[in-house]
């Protein structure tokens, strides 16, 4: 097959371009930058908000679209393509779900409302309801029949430059007193980027439609970082810290991340049978764990972020502090 990716040199896409490629697919990137990623593929250089002449005359079997989070770069990539992108694979989030009632809703949950025409900045609150715009726009160009939208928790993994389980990989690897914070029983979900990749170009391959969330099956907050610790062999004791307490002290989502802050998220806990009925399958977390401790100790400048995860002093602080309640 001819796949054309429109990103795909970076963590997400990466991982579908390298899975078409092994697959033995002839892969066309669309990116802005010059790399030396993935030379097996045709790189076109262009950005995708501006002129995007370097499509003309290009004919793909299917396109996966990573990175719109504008409903207006849906259309625009659309009015470039026409009808010579074949299927099209629309990568949106599980943000798009409002608040589900129970664990393991499924893809029929409703969403939130769609964000309103004049809103074009990409923030925490308007992330989800972007997302719900770009999807309609999506069928709005392909109509359901010719359309996947593939709906991703956290997507976890070598290469995952976000850094947010990076941090905790890495805290877990230093071992010693560690904070876990509560609720313990909070839901957690991720995808691996590599298992994701792969099954999307399965999806891509059988011409697939639908609408998928893309996540491994529910566990806990506690569970992913204790099995995280388990899976390093690390000595690391772990300290369950009230969640609310936290949230007093200042502690966010930014300092704890992929925490949710003390309040559970039930779009943490949805359904998987409809991708995995499809093809979506799950290497052991434990190899995600070890893969990803070494992709960061080996890439240390994408792996951190200063504003990512909380300095070792802060968190003894907070461990001496908590103590002190409990005393």
């Amino acid at each position: 097959m001819r796949i054309l990716i429109i990103g795909g040199t970076h963590f997400v896409g990466h991982g579908m371009a390298q899975a078409a490629l092994a697959a033995g697919h002839d892969v066309t990137l669309l990116h802005r930058n010059r790399t030396d990623e993935l030379p097996e593929a045709t790189h076109l250089l262009a950005d995708r908000n501006g002129d995007l002449s370097v499509l003309d005359g290009g004919t793909w079997d299917a396109t996966i679209d990573v990175c719109a989070y504008l409903p207006g770069q849906v259309r625009h990539l659309h009015d470039a393509l026409g009808d010579r992108g074949g299927h099209h694979l629309f990568v949106s989030t599980v943000s798009v779900y409002q608040e589900p009632g129970h664990v393991g809703a499924d893809e029929d949950s409703p969403l939130f409302d769609e964000a309103s025409d004049d809103i074009d900045e990409v923030t925490n609150e308007t992330y989800g309801p972007l997302k719900v715009s770009c999807e309609k726009a999506a069928r709005e160009a392909y109509g359901d029949a010719g359309l996947a939208l593939i709906r991703p928790t956290y997507v976890v993994g070598p290469r995952d430059a976000t850094a947010r389980y990076p941090w905790w990989v890495l805290r877990a690897a230093r071992g010693g007193t560690m904070l876990l914070p509560g609720p313990a029983g909070a839901p957690m979900q991720c995808v691996d980027a590599r298992d994701m990749g792969a099954w999307t170009v399965r999806l891509a391959e059988d011409h697939v439609s639908g609408v998928f969330t893309a996540a491994r099956p529910s566990t806990t907050f506690a569970a992913m970082v204790e099995e995280t610790v388990a899976a390093l062999g690390s000595d690391a004791d772990l300290v369950q810290v009230d969640g609310d307490w936290l949230v007093e002290q200042g502690v966010d989502g930014a300092q704890l991340p992929l925490w949710s802050e003390g309040s559970p998220a039930l779009a943490l806990a949805m359904g998987t049978s409809r991708a995995e009925a499809t093809g979506l399958t799950h290497r052991p977390f434990a190899e995600i764990v070890r893969d990803t401790l070494a992709w960061a100790e080996a890439h240390p400048d994408q792996a951190t972020n200063p504003r990512i995860g909380l300095a070792p002093e802060r968190e003894q602080e907070l461990l001496d502090a908590w103590f002190t309640t409990q005393a």
